[in-house]
């Protein structure tokens, strides 16, 4: 952002700023709040959940059964989403800055490069659930159902696109002088893109990684028809906490706060490069 643009920015006085702060405290507890009243029901007896009682002892018995339960697999089903998520998540930003770069640095035609980013964002756009009946038909005649390879597949087709906009973004932030030079100097593509491209994009390929890996990480109706008990993962786990003639409140309050540990270490780690990756080229 211009200097220009920052001093034209007012701050707030009197009844404005009142009504932002309000506006803000507003907005952090509709973000706050159901994951506060989830973990104090994680630390609730089912009992104390059931007469909706305030007053109560906090106990870790939920987490001791979700971990160490003898009819638990959420341990398991913890490591399967960590496979699944790292896998895809390290083929995708393969691929997909392997795409970002060649649309950026070499001669498509404009047609190509227009068709195949509106492709990507038209596939985006399509609802999740109507590809699921497809890749479980085609896995179970491949042999590949109840398997994480299957899983891994299906999200590394639905976080690409997103992966190839944020590279392409990245990608052309970066000097044409630099790419100039290097063809000057003798430097193959290969090379350049190595050296000088990559190390330049870092920050994106930080964000993409983290928000590929997140949507990995919490995708749940892909996974519920593609899995079984021994294959399933976190949100699928959490799930089944719900069943027919019983709901495990407890646990599996417990289960969505320990689902959510790894997706709020890698935002607090990677928030600026979200957020810069996310904003690229709207603001100069």
């Amino acid at each position: 952002m211009s200097a220009g643009a920052t001093s034209s920015i007012l701050p707030l006085a009197g009844r404005e700023r009142a009504v932002g702060y309000l506006v803000l405290a507003l907005a952090i507890f509709c973000v706050l709040g159901p994951f506060a009243w989830i973990m104090l029901t994680s630390l609730k007896q089912q009992i104390a959940i059931h007469t909706g009682a305030w007053s109560f002892a906090p106990s870790w018995l939920n987490y001791t059964e979700v971990l160490f339960g003898r009819r638990s697999d959420f341990a398991g089903n913890v490591a399967n989403s960590l496979i699944v998520a790292a896998v895809s998540t390290l083929l995708v930003l393969i691929v997909g800055t392997l795409a970002a770069y060649s649309l950026y640095r070499f001669r498509w035609a404009r047609w190509v490069v227009t068709a195949f980013l509106g492709w990507t964002l038209l596939f985006h756009m399509i609802p999740v659930l109507t590809l699921v009946g497809p890749w479980y038909v085609a896995f179970r005649e491949l042999g590949w159902y109840d398997t994480l390879s299957a899983l891994v597949l299906t999200h590394v087709t639905l976080n690409l696109p997103i992966t190839v906009w944020l590279m392409m973004a990245f990608f052309r932030e970066i000097p044409p002088e630099l790419n100039e030079a290097a063809q000057v100097d003798g430097c193959p593509p290969l090379r350049a893109f190595w050296s000088i491209a990559l190390p330049l994009a870092a920050p994106g390929l930080i964000a993409a990684g983290i928000l590929a890996f997140i949507f990995s990480w919490n995708e749940f109706s892909i996974a519920l028809n593609l899995t079984s008990r021994d294959t399933a993962t976190v949100p699928v786990a959490i799930a089944r906490f719900a069943q027919q003639y019983e709901v495990q409140h407890g646990q599996m309050a417990a289960a969505a706060v320990i689902a959510t540990v790894p997706a709020l270490l890698l935002m607090a780690l990677g928030q600026r490069f979200i957020v810069r990756g996310l904003t690229m080229g709207s603001v100069k």
